[in-house]
């Protein structure tokens, strides 16, 4: 080729142009022969009832074309087959030979902007997440889904909900602040001989003291072979071992019958587990995070502050990727790249233990009550923070934290 040939060579037409020419073209041609369909605008079973479809392809139709957004319509609309099986039926409703051309014309671009540009569906419902946030809901949730079915089905096990509340409550002493870290597991169910069920708790800090977990009732937690909170879990108690290693608390369930479905409910008390107060020059963040070592369905994650720790402070959330590094300390940067990008957040639950109901956790008020009475707090002073996610990733950690407050004067 000449080389003034190769200079006025056009360039490339972008993806993300391709993308949006293809949907524009969906849509017009879509809407254009909808509006023929006397119908169209009554609903999808009147629409299913007139063209002799299926009321699933009529509303998934609607809904694309209702959207009136050329990135939209290419996430909500059906596969190209469908699509020409509704214009078939269109034709034969008596649609002008011009409007099927032009949806025609527009689903073959559709069907080449899949196979030939992204590769296939999938593909193009990847692209579409990053600029459509309801396609990047739905997409998450679908991989989440996916990844859940095959993760449990490879550890053996799969619960309905993994719950966990961290509570702030200043120490005795006035210096430090005690953490309770409540933990439970709804509906476990074995899928397969032998599995055995393990969680953990843990602080990111050293102490010279070492760290003294406790139950309910004071008593060190390895010094029994239950730790588990017995009012609140299923019954047969499952009986749980826990095994402290430094600064680390293990947990360990391996009496699960295959088949038959389990509650574990568990609490630890660390007394004087942090410092309440920091200078902000350190840049330090007090924080709490779970850790998806269990597959299942629901993450909960409950952080519950009193008034006077880290006062006016409301908490940010990152999701780390733990599988290769293990547990992230939130305050080390060189974690930072092993964040997720998911679209998870924190909802603010107000003050008072009435506010903290759900939906996920039977009884769930109640067991917070049971715990404060216990320990002498007064829970209607709490402040509430909750991160709720549908089938969260193995191997995921969410970690919720504050600003430190600077020493009094």
């Amino acid at each position: 080729m000449p080389k003034s040939l190769e200079n006025n060579a056009a360039p490339p037409v972008p993806l993300e142009v391709r993308i949006t020419e293809s949907g524009e073209a969906l849509l017009a041609g879509l809407s254009g022969v909808l509006r023929q369909v006397p119908s169209a605008d009554a609903g999808p079973q009147r629409l299913a009832t007139a063209l002799g479809v299926d009321k699933v392809l009529a509303s998934r139709l609607l809904k694309a074309v209702r959207g009136g957004d050329a990135m939209s319509v290419l996430h909500r609309a059906p596969g190209p087959e469908p699509l020409r099986r509704v214009l078939r039926a269109c034709s034969k409703a008596g649609v002008e030979p011009d409007a099927l051309a032009e949806a025609h014309a527009a689903v073959d671009l559709f069907e080449s902007l899949i196979r030939s540009e992204v590769g296939d569906r999938s593909g193009l419902e990847a692209i579409l997440s990053a600029w459509i946030p309801e396609a990047r809901r739905d997409f998450e949730l679908r991989r989440k889904q996916a990844a859940f079915r095959a993760m449990s089905q490879l550890k053996g096990m799969h619960a309905d909900a993994f719950a966990e509340a961290a509570i702030f409550w200043p120490s005795d002493d006035g210096e430090r602040v005690d953490v309770v870290w409540l933990k439970a597991v709804i509906g476990l169910r074995c899928l397969r001989p032998g599995a055995v069920v393990r969680f953990t708790s843990q602080r990111s800090i050293e102490d010279a003291a070492g760290r003294r977990p406790r139950t309910l009732e004071g008593e060190p937690v390895e010094s029994v072979a239950n730790t588990v909170v017995p009012e609140f879990c299923s019954s047969p108690t499952p009986e749980l071992t826990g095994n402290v290693v430094g600064e680390m608390t293990h947990y360990t369930l391996d009496r699960v019958s295959l088949g038959q479905s389990a509650d574990v409910v568990t609490c630890e008390v660390n007394r004087a587990e942090i410092a309440r107060y920091l200078p902000a020059s350190r840049g330090r963040r007090a924080w709490a995070s779970s850790d998806t070592a269990i597959c299942s369905r629901v993450l909960q994650l409950d952080v519950l502050v009193h008034p006077d720790v880290f006062p006016g402070e409301r908490p940010d959330l990152r999701i780390y990727d733990s599988a290769i590094r293990g547990t992230a300390d939130r305050n080390d940067p060189s974690r930072d790249i092993d964040q997720l990008d998911l679209l998870e957040s924190i909802d603010e639950l107000g003050v008072g233990i009435d506010r903290f109901g759900s939906s996920h956790v039977p009884r769930y008020r109640s067991l917070l009550r049971h715990t404060c009475e216990c320990l002498g707090y007064d829970g209607d002073l709490l402040r509430g923070y909750r991160v709720s996610s549908d089938y969260p990733v193995y191997g995921s950690q969410y970690a919720m934290s504050f600003r430190t407050t600077e020493p009094p004067a």
